[in-house]
């Protein structure tokens, strides 16, 4: 996805956070975001529940590349601004975070949120 569709969808997105609160759906496929698109739903989020979920996987067990075509998948689908649920980050480390940071917004979203849950038993929060 080119930045020529990034930057007014994150502008868009940007304004509808400035303007005060707003629904965000969850497609868990490319019908679902279309039909939520033609509900007149402003922006979409992406769910990284609901997509495991479609494909017969417990939401964690979606690898990064996957995660990222089905993201991909998504905004393309649709002219609304796309917030992508990306999980951890897909890495433990700050600077792996960002490297996958960039390959995520690279697909075309307007936005992502990250989780602070490290999907570990012994420390199920990361510190930092």
């Amino acid at each position: 996805m080119t930045s020529t569709r990034v930057r007014p969808a994150a502008a868009k997105f940007r304004a509808m956070h400035e303007s005060g609160c707003f629904v965000l759906p969850n497609p868990w496929d490319i019908g679902t975001a279309i039909y939520l698109e033609r509900l007149g739903f402003k922006a979409l989020a992406t769910t990284s529940a609901g997509f495991a979920f479609s494909h017969g996987k417990s939401d964690g067990a979606v690898a990064r590349d996957e995660m990222l075509d089905h993201i991909r998948e998504i905004a393309e689908a649709t002219s609304l601004p796309v917030n992508a649920d990306f999980m951890a980050g897909y890495a433990d480390e700050p600077e792996g975070i960002a490297a996958n940071v960039r390959l995520c917004l690279a697909t075309g979203v307007a936005g992502l949120s990250i989780e602070d849950n490290t999907g570990r038993t012994d420390s199920p929060l990361y510190e930092k």
